[in-house]
């Protein structure tokens, strides 16, 4: 069965690949904005099967990577208090900060835990009332929710020595910021399918009529990829311009209610700051001022340390689009897994290590 169905999808591929082809009758870009999708391109070389002079171009997809330094250096400082545990996802622990990252804070002797979800963090609370457990937050709209619910939690059950440290970022204000970049052209838009299962697509009605650029939310296997890529050009060889959903079997225009309400009672839509792009405004979710007792960014001051970007590292130019990774000059040389200059090399969802750990490089 395994076997049959792995035929069905080469053979749909094939296809999605010749309607590109058929489609096609200009060298379009077109970016994708989930770095889950990024390593799908990588890891099954999906350029190879488009037109030689289309390029897909990789965003700010990872989380993880436009988180800045900043906010970095803050969660370190407070790993490194005597009365606090810091506790985050893997993905952050490698990711390089002004003083190393959190896996060097630890080894100053910070309590920093890896837990799978933010309820891990409250439970951790609950254990040991003396120590103020800090929930570093991370993600785009998907993982807000879970925040949410944590949050309320310890609401509910009177933690007060449970604080979110929280830098999730919003979507699509980002993507008016790429549109508006002077850099590279971006064509159309390969939405994030798990950002629009919990928003759903409201916002990315007047981004798309605004800038006048296709918009299609998709999934994250070849064959979606390929069918968001198809949908795309065929809009951009027409004089359509519109938000589609190719991911249909996660995401509705209406997003997911409760998910929804769960966010809009705890956060709200905040300037924030994202790494590669400066301040973008509403582009971040703040914890709302009835529950600032669970802020830690109001709760523990900001370290007084200068943030200063690596001189060598291209992110900023990755995560914009404008620089493909393995075009870096740093790529696998200074900058590899084992000595980082940035997070798009140790994160899960980053195009760099995608692009180390699948050892693909597509053919133009």
């Amino acid at each position: 069965m395994k076997f049959v169905d792995e035929w069905r999808d080469f053979e749909r591929a094939k296809r999605l690949a010749e309607r590109i082809a058929r489609a096609a009758s200009r060298p379009w870009r077109i970016m994708e904005v989930c770095g889950g999708q990024t390593h799908t391109i990588a890891r099954y070389a999906i350029e190879r099967l488009l037109p030689t002079d289309m390029t897909l171009v990789h965003g700010p997809g990872c989380p993880v990577c436009v988180t800045p330094l900043s906010v970095i250096d803050h969660a370190g400082a407070i790993a490194e208090r005597a009365d606090a545990t810091l506790c985050t996802y893997g993905d952050m622990l490698r990711v390089p900060g002004s003083r190393g990252d959190l896996l060097a804070a630890r080894a100053r002797g910070g309590d920093v835990r890896v837990v799978v979800s933010a309820l891990d963090a409250v439970r951790a609370a609950q254990r040991d009332r003396a120590r103020t457990v800090v929930f570093f937050a991370v993600g785009f709209e998907t993982t807000a929710p879970a925040t949410a619910i944590a949050i309320e939690t310890a609401a509910a059950l009177e933690l007060d020595n449970f604080a979110v440290l929280a830098a999730h970022v919003r979507v699509p204000p980002v993507l008016s910021a790429l549109f508006d970049d002077t850099g590279p052209r971006i064509d159309g838009l390969l939405a994030a399918g798990h950002v629009c299962a919990v928003m759903g697509t409201g916002e990315y009605e007047p981004i798309a009529q605004r800038f006048q650029r296709p918009i299609v939310v998709t999934g994250f296997e070849p064959v979606d990829i390929l069918e968001g890529v198809a949908r795309c050009v065929e809009q951009l060889e027409s004089a359509r311009r519109a938000v589609e959903i190719q991911y249909t079997r996660a995401v509705r225009p209406e997003g997911n209610p409760a998910a929804r309400a769960a966010i809009d009672r705890v956060f709200a839509p905040r300037d924030a700051e994202w790494r590669g792009f400066g301040t973008i405004a509403l582009g971040g979710l703040a914890i709302r001022p009835s529950l600032a007792r669970f802020d830690a960014a109001t709760r523990f001051a900001r370290p007084s340390i200068v943030a200063r970007e690596s001189i060598e590292c291209r992110a900023a130019d990755v995560l914009r689009g404008a620089l493909d990774p393995r075009d870096c000059p740093a790529f696998q040389r200074s900058c590899t897994p084992d000595t980082p200059l940035g997070a798009p090399m140790v994160s899960t969802e980053g195009a760099c290590s995608a692009y180390v750990h699948l050892r693909r490089r597509p053919s133009r």
